[in-house]
């Protein structure tokens, strides 16, 4: 019998120099060793929005997250498993320059290099197997990436509830709470852009992201459970465009709409259809799936998939 798994999550942070690829490692004072930055989940958090977080405690860099790389698991003593959650994430240079990062108590430094130095150096072979997995996406050409994110609306007022307009009816207050609670791991992702139903409890679910973010929505009824009962949603417009700018988005809806969403996803760029699509659009109230899609190349197919459950 083990112990409850300690979770952690972290990223391989890269940039370009002089056209040349660099990824960060962090030289940490107790332990000297060379690793990865990553740290444990604070209580309540999701996974994404623990791997933006310890990125920038440990190096002073701001980044969004882009394909998940992989999961390390080792034995921290007896009976206690550690379970790491790693993403790829581009540190641009407007985040380096921001990065106030000193040496400290915990840090006693950090350095870019090269792939081939970063394996040498790094201190444990579980890291050195995460970037290898780095090392795939960029042997595959997919390292830069943007996601599209569909996102089933935060819990609602259930219909026998509820004596209005079945647009009109509203977030619980458990719904309200898990509306909040999705603005960082979605801002983990670098959302820019929100496109939602107009229904009120998709736009009460995504109030506080436009807030955080503060930019305004753009509302269609294309994406709304009455145009779906009516037959006059029109899904492919709106995915073709999100595809179409290449820019990090998310896109609130209802239950029903969420296959289409990704079977578009899917059509508009070349991709197998396959379970794993269906699998990512059957969601729980405020759950989301992240699709990574190539920013150079589009067409060229889904690069990654990856769903998240809400806390409550």
């Amino acid at each position: 019998m083990t112990d409850t798994a300690v979770f952690a999550a972290g990223a391989v942070v890269w940039r370009l120099v002089e056209g040349k690829l660099r990824v960060l490692l962090i030289h940490r004072t107790k332990y000297r060793d060379v690793t990865l930055p990553k740290g444990k989940v604070d209580p309540g958090e999701m996974l994404a929005e623990t791997a933006v977080r310890e990125v920038h405690e440990e190096t002073g860099i701001r980044v969004a997250l882009g394909v998940p790389i992989g999961v390390s698991r080792y034995w921290m003593r007896p009976k206690r498993q550690k379970v790491v959650h790693y993403w790829a994430a581009e540190a641009t240079d407007a985040a380096i320059r921001a990065s106030a990062f000193v040496p400290n108590s915990e840090i006693s430094g950090v350095e870019w290099v090269s792939l081939k130095k970063a394996r040498a150096r790094l201190s444990y072979p579980v890291d050195v197997e995460i970037l290898d997995c780095f090392a795939g996406l960029v042997d595959d050409g997919v390292l830069r990436t943007f996601p599209v994110i569909a996102l089933r609306h935060a819990k609602a007022v259930g219909r026998r509830d509820w004596d209005g307009p079945d647009a009109a009816r509203p977030l619980t207050d458990r719904g309200l709470r898990q509306a909040e609670a999705l603005v960082a791991p979605l801002r983990a992702f670098g959302v820019r852009r929100i496109v939602t139903s107009d229904a009120t409890r998709c736009l009460q679910t995504i109030t506080p992201l436009e807030r955080a973010l503060g930019r305004s929505s753009r509302v269609t009824a294309k994406l709304s459970q009455d145009a779906w009962d009516d037959g006059t949603a029109d899904i492919r417009s709106v995915i073709g465009r999100r595809v179409r700018v290449r820019r990090p988005a998310v896109v609130c809806s209802h239950r029903p709409l969420l296959p289409t969403i990704l079977s578009e996803l899917a059509l508009a760029t070349g991709t197998v259809h396959g379970s794993y699509v269906d699998s990512a659009s059957a969601l729980d109230a405020a759950a989301f799936s992240v699709v990574h899609l190539s920013a150079t190349n589009p067409g060229s197919g889904i690069i990654s998939i990856e769903t998240h459950a809400p806390r409550f």
